[in-house]
């Protein structure tokens, strides 16, 4: 599982972060400076998570690369909680639940990456 996220589901939200950056534009906090660029650099370091995680030479930088994009987009998704009514399509429940998967996002990064 953690292989084919690592592999698979980095490389899709890279794609996203790359080709349709407006879509991460509401959920970057207001305080992140060249907000744009942080989205751009999120999925480079997506991809070369995902990319690095196929050869057992990068695997440990990709680890640690995915771990850093994974603890940097956290804020996001605090943003997010703390200001829910700007995503009502969202359940409350889902912003709630986006903080521990960051947790098991990692972990399944590490074991992907070993």
């Amino acid at each position: 599982m953690g292989t084919v996220f690592t592999r698979v589901g980095l490389l899709i939200t890279a794609a996203l972060h790359l080709l349709r950056p407006q879509i991460y534009d509401d959920i970057t906090p207001d305080w992140v400076p060249a907000a744009r660029l942080v989205i751009y650099l999120s999925g480079a370091a997506e991809a070369a998570t995902a990319l690095g995680a196929l050869h057992p030479r990068t695997r440990q930088a990709a680890r640690w690369l995915g771990i850093a994009t994974m603890v940097g987009v956290f804020p996001s998704h605090v943003h997010m909680l703390q200001h829910a009514e700007r995503y009502p399509r969202i359940p409350r429940w889902a912003l709630w639940a986006r903080l521990p998967l960051q947790g098991v996002f990692i972990r399944l990064i590490w074991t992907a990456t070993r």
